[in-house]
């Protein structure tokens, strides 16, 4: 089995092409849940519901959120009652969100309400929300924090920012799932998502590095160069207090990796590093860079020596 930690869109396109070389039932994703919130009180789990999607074949690959061909016809009704949503939510999207805000107030865990929707939506993979406690990724500004969704949803990141910070009542802890499926795999892979917002929260789960130092881990770099594949990497690395590269990325990861990944048209150079297209912009291209990852771990697997070997 191969796990990826997953968020936003980047580590999405490299499972669709991971579903082309492994079966479902061969794959687990941890995915970041340090993004939900809580919409016309229903719960949005954007990262949970991408991953959950792209399984279930119901995906808007266009724009990686939300399910394709949906229809609007609930979000523009509330805008014109005068109610309108700060984040433009599918009809049938948001009877998802219905479903998972009604089996958590059943006091279901955010884990078994993924369970559900996932049985629900014919998914085979192993889907796992990073933690069952509330954390929320927000921004700092001049007018105080700023949740992430509102950051780079409404405001479309045009806010200046000075730091992240993480919001939970208490520190977030790995579920036991998460960490049974790290130590399980044959390898855990660290996807192109963003090193902030997405994976951070993962890392900072209670469990999860001292699992991740027990497997053999590959990283993908999200940048070339400076630039971040999409999203707002940059940004929020900057104001991380880290370099917005393949070089920040990597030390935010630290020790836990053994094979860090960077694209073949990244200019910054770091010792040890492999080089691949990690570009995936089509299916054949996910497909490709998921062959390669996957036989760099069949090879680790047969013994030979590849990256650095924690152990």
């Amino acid at each position: 089995m191969i796990t990826l930690l997953s968020g936003g869109t980047g580590t999405p396109k490299l499972i669709r092409g991971m579903r082309q070389v492994l079966h479902d039932s061969e794959i687990a994703v941890v995915v970041n849940c340090a993004e939900d919130v809580w919409v016309s009180g229903n719960h949005l789990s954007p990262d949970i519901d991408t991953v959950l999607y792209l399984f279930a074949g119901i995906l808007n690959t266009e724009t990686w959120w939300g399910i394709r061909g949906d229809s609007y016809e609930t979000n523009r009704y509330l805008e014109r009652i005068g109610m309108p949503e700060s984040i433009m939510i599918g009809d049938r999207d948001r009877g998802i969100h219905i479903a998972r805000g009604t089996l958590l107030r059943e006091g279901k865990t955010l884990t078994e309400a993924t369970a559900a929707i996932a049985a629900s939506l014919g998914v085979e993979a192993t889907v796992l929300p990073m933690c069952d406690t509330p954390v929320a990724s927000c921004v700092a500004t001049e007018n105080g924090p700023m949740h992430f969704q509102e950051y780079w949803v409404t405001h479309r990141g045009n806010i200046e920012i000075s730091g992240i910070i993480r919001e939970y009542e208490s520190p977030p802890v790995a579920t036991g799932a998460v960490i049974e499926t790290i130590q399980k795999s044959d390898a855990v892979i660290i996807g192109p998502s963003n090193p902030v917002t997405s994976i951070g929260p993962i890392l900072e789960c209670e469990g999860v590095r001292e699992a991740l130092s027990e497997v053999f881990v590959i990283a993908v770099s999200p940048f070339i160069g400076s630039r971040p594949i999409s999203g707002p990497a940059a940004a929020l690395m900057k104001a991380w207090g880290r370099s917005p590269d393949s070089r920040g990325t990597r030390e935010a990861y630290g020790d836990i990796v053994d094979l860090f990944i960077q694209d073949l048209n990244d200019e910054i150079d770091l010792p040890g590093s492999l080089r691949l297209n990690t570009m995936m912009t089509s299916q054949k291209q996910s497909e490709s860079l998921a062959w390669d990852l996957l036989s760099i771990i069949q090879g680790q697997r047969s013994g030979k020596n590849i990256g650095r070997s924690k152990r």
